[in-house]
This record gives C-alpha cells, structure tokens and sequence, in this order.
C-alpha cells in the first residue's frame, strides 16, 4: 500500500457554489467574524463554542468493511464496521447538503518527513474548522500546491446530520472512513479533534505497511539532539511536559518511528488549556495569539479567556501551529529516541510519580496502557475514570494491539532505549481524597530521566507492582517517591495496590499471545 500514490479509488467530489481554496490564517479569521462562527479574543486568538459536542464521540466512529481491510482491521467496540453502501449513503447525503454552500479547503500533508508525508485534503463548511486543519496538519510550501493530488480526504459537514433509521448509524453523528475511496465523513458534530484523530487513525492502518510505527506521543529533542518520546492519552501531560523551555519540541501528540528516526504527523497542537496559566505553562500560554484557535473556552465580555471556567467542558482547547512555541523543531524530525516515558494520571492513586521499567515491564505496560480518562475528553466522562487502553491509543488503533507492540520492542531493542512510566495524577490517596501530583515535581523527575542524573539513585523494586523505583531525585521531596508513604492509612494504599495489580491481571488476559517474559513482567497478584 503506497499512501504517495494510491489515489485511484479516490471518490471525487464536485464543489459547486463559493469555495475557498487554501485562504491564509488572517484570511480565515477574518471569514469566520465575518460568518459569526465565533470572536476574536484579547490574546489575539480566535474563539469558537462547538455545541453539545465538546470531546470526540468514539460509539459513532466507523471503518468501511472492504474487501481490502477485512482481514486486517481489528474489528469491535473501537473499530465499528459499516457497509459499503452506507458509507455511500451518507456521502450522497453529504454531496447533496453542500450543493450551493460556501466551502473552505485546505490542503497540507500528515507528516513531516517527505519520505512518509500523506497529501491531504480538508474540505469544512465553517472557516473556523479550516482555520484548524491549516493549524494541525503540515502546511504547504507554494510550490507543493502546483499539482497537488490528495492521497485522503476530510470533509467535514457539521451541519449534516445522519439518520439512524436509514443511515445505519448510532445516532446523528458520524465519524466514517473509506480506505478504498480514500474518504473521511464527518458529520453532526463541530468538535474540531474529530478530524485530527480520523486522520492519526488513517495514518496508524496505513504506516505499518511502510515499515513506521505510528505513536500517540508527544516528543522533545535536548541541546545534544536527543530525543524523547512521552506516551500518554489525552489530559495525561503530553503536551505540557514536551513544552520544555530547555528542549526543542518536535510535535505534541502524534509520531512515526521509521529506519532512521522520529517525525511528527502533525504540522501544530492541539493542547487541553483548563486551569492554563503562564506561571506554569509558559510556552503554551504565549502560543495561543493571532492564528490560534480557542474551542469551548469561556471568553468574558473584554474579550479576555477564562481558562479556570469549566462551565462548558473540562475538554477545553487551544490548537496553534508548532512554529508557536519559541525554538521549535522545523521540519518536526528527530533522532531515534534515548528515552521513552509512558504517562499515566492514576486515579488509584498507588502508583509512584516515577519508575524504571525493564524491556519485558515496558512491553507489559505499552500494551496494558493504563491511565484514567479524564473529564470531558469524551461524551459522558464526567470525573477521571481508570481505565486501560492498548498502546496508549487504543480509540486510534485501526490494527490489533500487538502490532505496534512488536514494532516498539523490536525499536527499544534495537536502540537501547530507556523506558520509565511517570504518574501525573493522584498521590496520597485515590482521586476525591488525595492530590493531583504537583506539575514541578513531575517536571524535575522528566528532566532527571532525560539528562541520566535519575540513574545516579539507588532503586528498590517495588512489592507489588515489580518496577524499580528511585530513591532519591533532584528536587523531590524523598517522601513523594513512595507513595504508600504519601498515604493517611497505609493499609488503605496496600488494598487499593492489590485492587490495580488485579485489574492490570483482567486486563491483560486478553493479550494471548505474548511471551511469558511480558505476561510476568506485570505485577504480582
């Protein structure tokens, strides 16, 4: 499968009436006050409210069963098959409902390194949602538009709205994609990470075939050009901690790992902003000005963002081309990585803010990716809730699980790789009794690992759980390493460790085929 060429399949679509080819940022804001989609706000950024959508809805996410991707999606709850002849029924609805409609296109590519880049096409009725695609996918050179020819399309429609009755779908929403018509379908709903997160999915079903292990990852890259990779679903810190002033960021949410190093799928970021401040989170607070996208963030009458209001959602958003942040990687290709970190907010509250995981750990927890989902970044969440997601990505894996788990072995292998697993959420008791882990403390303990002082420490293995754990790091409290300590009631922590380590065992049991090496290396129940 060649994601350059294979465009023969591809569905035309015939655009009638006002559209807008490739309008620049100024260009599209000034579109969108014109059309009322929003207001620009005090920072410079332009501020928009999506509705009752305000997360992506994962149960109205479809693939097209085709002959050539039945044997290898894997199919279920994340990976919802529909029929050929739906899918063309909702994009007959579609071409109908925008006939005469004033249109946007942009076209970028996913990709940074020219050798992997996918030509693509975003077709939106709202400026505001092209103004987004022209922020998160690669931008263009000129010379890239003389004869481009888009290898997907996105067209996303949010005021088309599907029919269950005769659509074949769950509700008014669909997110729907045709790998032989090289086709994304969205509709009814204006949440604007729907289109970035059905393009990654593209990118993860089409990259393997190339030899590139597509991650959900955020990497940085230090003064000496090494690079790091931080693991982690969305509220986990991704974006946050690769927004380092002592690094370079390569990209905030999506990699490829080819022969020769890392690039970012992506052309900007798409970072969670609620209780955003510049005390904190300096490169991204100074990232959101003209150009930038606010989505559901509440805006007082003085045109100034409230990132404290949660009113709306706790999924609030700021996306911003990477050039954004001060001394960025451009184009956003790396090195191979000499450290990874796989990010995980612990509700449970028993895991420690860092440890060190042996190759066979790392497979063990890449595949498990426990985490929590946290508030408002799907329908329906409305406190972090555990759970365990494959690969840290599971809602974007088009592929089985053990897929990419093979390709990360064989990479963490191949380059020595360093691998720590860091909590960022909750220490000194569960979530609704103890803290979300300080920002500070877990900055110093990603440096730490970053710059090899944390292997200066002594480690103890860990009773439960069995990685190793430090025992001192540069600025942390000692105490905060052992988070049985942190607790008011040690032997509260010792049953909530024991509840996790069986939930690691459940979960795990669905992997069958894995070594007995990565089956032993989770924790002892």
């Amino acid at each position: 499968m060649n994601i350059h060429t294979d465009t023969q399949n591809a569905k035309p679509l015939v655009l009638e009436g006002r559209v807008h080819y490739n309008l620049t940022s100024a260009e599209l804001v000034e579109k969108a006050i014109q059309r009322q989609e929003g207001i620009l706000t005090s920072t410079g950024a332009f501020a928009a409210v999506t509705g009752a959508y305000t997360g992506r809805s994962p149960k109205d996410k479809y693939i097209t069963d085709e002959p050539s991707v039945h044997d290898h999606v894997n199919w279920g709850l994340v990976n919802q098959p529909i029929k050929p002849e739906a899918f063309d029924r909702l994009y007959e609805k579609i071409r109908t409902y925008v006939k005469q409609r004033e249109l946007f296109v942009f076209d970028g590519f996913a990709g940074a390194d020219p050798h992997y880049r996918m030509p693509l096409r975003v077709i939106n009725e709202l400026a505001w949602h092209n103004l987004f695609a022209r922020q998160l996918f690669v931008r263009p050179q000129r010379a890239d538009l003389d004869h481009f020819e888009p290898a997907f399309t996105v067209i996303c429609v949010p005021g088309c709205k599907a029919d269950p009755a005769t659509d074949g779908t769950r509700s008014e929403t669909f997110i729907a994609v045709s790998f032989e018509q090289r086709l994304v379908l969205i509709g009814g709903t204006s949440y604007a990470g729907e289109m970035k997160k059905s393009i990654f999915s593209v990118m993860n079903y089409l990259l393997p075939d190339q030899g590139v292990l597509p991650m959900h990852c955020s990497a940085n890259q230090g003064k000496r050009g090494d690079t790091a990779l931080f693991f982690g679903l969305s509220g986990t810190g991704k974006t946050t901690l690769s927004a380092d002033p002592e690094r370079r960021l390569i990209g905030d949410d999506e990699h490829g790992w080819t022969d020769t190093g890392i690039f970012n799928i992506e052309g900007g970021c798409y970072a969670k902003c609620i209780g955003l401040s510049r005390e904190k989170e300096p490169q991204i607070w100074d990232a959101i000005r003209f150009g930038a996208v606010l989505e559901n963030v509440v805006i007082h009458p003085d045109r100034m963002p409230d990132y404290a209001d949660n009113s709306l959602t706790e999924n609030t958003r700021a996306a911003y081309p990477v050039e954004h942040i001060p001394g960025a990687l451009i184009p956003g290709v790396g090195n191979h990585p000499e450290v990874i970190l796989f990010l995980t907010a612990d509700a449970f509250g028993v895991l420690p803010p860092i440890a060190k995981l042996t190759p066979e750990q790392a497979m063990y927890h890449f595949l498990s990716g426990y985490t929590s989902k946290l508030a408002g970044t799907e329908r329906g969440i409305t406190e972090p809730e555990a759970t365990f997601s494959a690969c840290f990505g599971a809602p974007f894996l088009p592929l089985p699980a053990a897929v990419y788990a093979e390709m990360l072995g064989e990479k963490i292998t191949r380059h020595g790789v360093r691998v720590y697993l860091v909590n960022t959420g909750w220490s000194g008791g569960p979530y609704g009794f103890g803290e979300r882990m300080q920002l500070s403390y877990t900055r110093a303990m990603v440096r730490a690992a970053l710059d090899g002082s944390l292997e200066q420490s002594a480690f103890h293995e860990d009773p439960v759980f069995g990685f190793h754990v430090p025992d001192t790091c540069p600025n942390v409290p000692s105490d905060l390493l052992y988070p049985r300590t942190t607790w008011s009631d040690p032997d509260a922590y010792d049953v909530k460790a024991r509840e996790l380590a069986q939930r690691f065992h459940e979960n795990f049991a669905r992997f069958t085929h894995v070594s007995e090496a990565i089956r032993n290396a989770g924790p002892k129940v």
